[in-house]
């Protein structure tokens, strides 16, 4: 017996109509045609992606997600990095090159850091 992998992967968040929107507009992301009524399912292959109403109180704590790192791959690292620093979201890592591609980590609305690489 043996976990074969991540099969789904949700951020708890504030807002989950702002956050659903930050995901769509600055990274481009897809609604999947059907989500539950407490959460926001993007069109992410090869794992499902999503925001959603939290379970927990997401104001007991100093930082959302400490210790979980969360990479997403992307085609344009660079174009979707000008985007989000133009549109004042805060960049945690500048761009760089690495093992993956060009990769660079920014902080969503809730300050989750999210890497995005190449």
């Amino acid at each position: 017996m043996a976990v074969v992998g991540p099969s789904f992967i949700a951020l708890q968040v504030h807002d989950l109509e702002a956050s659903a929107r930050f995901y769509e507009e600055r990274l481009g992301l897809t609604r999947a045609a059907v989500s539950p009524p407490h959460a926001v399912v993007f069109d992410t292959q090869p794992v499902p992606f999503a925001v959603r109403d939290p379970a927990v109180d997401l104001d007991a704590v100093d930082k959302l997600g400490w210790g979980v790192a969360l990479w997403l791959k992307a085609e344009d690292v660079e174009k979707i990095h000008d985007d989000l620093a133009d549109h004042g979201v805060r960049i945690v890592t500048a761009p760089f090159d690495g093992p993956f591609g060009r990769t660079f980590a920014f902080a969503d609305p809730d300050g989750y850091v999210v890497t995005l690489h190449g």
